[in-house]
Parts: structure tokens; sequence; C-alpha cells
């Protein structure tokens, strides 16, 4: 997945979603033995030549100016996550330098302190392939509570939510309209690889999920990107029911990203978020109150189970 290869394929997968009549083309009743645009079409439509568009689209080269970009993209009928991206792939090439391990992502202190914040709230904390890097007991409890709670603070069982959206049953039917959710998160990841092409961890990651789930690997082909910053959708908690939420993606600078879910005043659905918490906040001071007992001395335990009375 290098830079190179990813702008071939973004150009051919649109150019081949895009029917002629959509942008004005004639095609006097023939019949094409493949859909979409030509590439001497397209060519045309960007007045570009047909050798250098070819060229671009072969990954012969990656030289494109900034006109030359929005020129295809507006050929394309780009939107403006979909016209970033197609910068993104021809910019990753040329600033890569040497290829560096990543260090690893972790919570930042701005990261840490919105998190704090937003207590009554559920959030989590996400890495940039889609890691769960920290949540709060109510973001825990609305995405995942089947997986420990604990599970994000060591780096090797971090939790990521494509997998759990494509590979996790419980997750799958959290959402209503789960196709809606997998291609947010297929569409997210898209614009993740035009940003770091030689992100190995990213690779492994999109590999694993193209090898176990036939529904990702079409999506992936599909070559959609999607800035997932704001988006409704309808859950269905095993605990608290059906609720809709606005799920919103506050980030701010390189840093990892803090997913938040909130609901409309005086709706089913806050109710149902504050019956979540209630529950959430019932369970952690019974968890509280197990360890503070098993971590007591006997006669402490004793005095626990057993109150002293007088009279």
């Amino acid at each position: 997945m290098n830079a190179k290869s990813q702008l071939g394929d973004f150009l051919r997968a649109r150019r081949s979603q895009l029917r002629p009549e959509d942008v004005g083309v004639s095609t006097y009743g023939e019949r094409r033995r493949v859909p979409g645009l030509r590439r001497e079409e397209l060519a045309l439509l960007a007045g570009v030549s047909v050798s250098y568009y070819t060229r671009l689209e072969q990954g012969q080269s990656l030289s494109a100016s900034v006109e030359v970009l929005d020129a295809l993209a507006g050929a394309l009928r780009l939107d403006e996550s979909e016209r970033r991206h197609l910068h993104d792939l021809t910019r990753a090439d040329r600033q890569r330098t040497r290829s560096r391990r990543p260090a690893p992502e972790r919570v930042t202190r701005a990261a840490g302190q919105l998190l704090d914040a937003l207590a009554d709230v559920p959030a989590i904390v996400l890495g940039r392939r889609g890691d769960v890097l920290a949540w709060n007991p109510q973001g825990h409890a609305l995405f995942a509570g089947h997986v420990d709670p604990g599970a994000p603070e060591v780096s090797a069982q971090r939790p990521n939510m494509a997998r759990l959206v494509f590979l996790d049953c419980h997750t799958r039917d959290l959402y209503a309209d789960w196709p809606s959710k997998a291609r947010a998160v297929v569409g997210s990841l898209r614009l993740v690889a035009g940003r770091h092409p030689q992100d190995a961890a990213l690779h492994a990651l999109v590999g694993e999920l193209s090898a176990r789930s036939t529904e990702f690997a079409s999506m992936w082909a599909d070559h959609r990107v999607r800035a997932c910053t704001v988006a409704v959708y309808e859950m269905r908690h095993p605990l608290v029911g059906t609720l809709t939420v606005t799920q919103q993606t506050l980030s701010h600078g390189p840093g990892p990203n803090v997913v938040v879910a909130t609901t409309e005043a005086a709706s089913p659905s806050r109710a149902a978020l504050t019956l979540l918490a209630q529950a959430t906040g019932r369970d952690a001071a019974q968890a509280a109150s197990r360890d503070a007992g098993q971590d007591a001395t006997p006669a402490a335990r004793a005095r626990t189970r057993s109150p002293v009375t007088t009279g």
C-alpha cells in the first residue's frame, strides 16, 4: 500500500464509478465493455493530455501540480474529503523520508484532560488506526461493555474499533444500520492510509480485515473516503435498549482524537444514557467494594460483612 499504487487505484475507482451522462459526455448509444468514463474522456474534462493522465493512473508520476489535481477532482466530482485525499496521495510520497518505526500512540495530556472533563458523557480516545487508547466508564459501557474495561491500558491488548465493527458480533448488533457505520470506518481508514502510506501497522490491520471479512474487502476496494466528524446512529444497547446518539470526533492537532456520544435533551435517548450511567456507576461502586474487601485484612473484611451493633 504505497502512494503510487493508491493514487492509481483511487483514480481508476473514481473513473469507473462516474457515468458519462453524469458529466455530460455523449456516448451516442454505444455499448461499453467497462463501466464509467474512459481515460481520454476524463483527461478531456480535466484539461490534461491523455498520456499524462495515463502516467498518473499507472503510478508513473506523482508530480502533479495543485492545479492539475484540482482539475481532476472537479472532473471526477469529488467532495471535499475526497479532494483532500487526492492531494494527500501525492503529498505523502513527495514528503516521504526514510522509513522509521512510528512512535507508539499514547493519550496526550490534552486528550486526558478532555476525557476527565467529559465524565458525564460517553467518550473514548482513538489513535489514528482506530485503536482505543482510553475511555471513560460511560464510553466503555456504551461502545464495548463486553470488553475488559482495562484493555486500553495495555498496548498489546487495546481494542480496535475497526476490528470490533467488522469482526465482533456484539458491536455489529449494536448498530441498527450497521452498513452505514461500517462504511464510515472504512472511509476513515482510507483517509489515514493516504496520509500515512508507510504505516506498517495500518497495512497489517487492512490485510487482516480484508482476509477475515468479505464485507470489509469489498468496501475497501471501493476506495470511498469519508471524514467522520459528526454522524447520527441508532444504537440497540443490550442494557438500556434503543437510543439515537450523535457521535462527534473532537480533533485537536496531530495527536489522538476524542469521540463523544451525545443525545437530544429531554429525549428517550437521553434517559437511556442516564440509565446507563447509573448502571455503570453502580457496577463501579460494587467493583471498588469487592477490591477493598480483597485487599483488607481478615478482621477488616469481617467488620465489613458484619457491622458491630450496640444497644
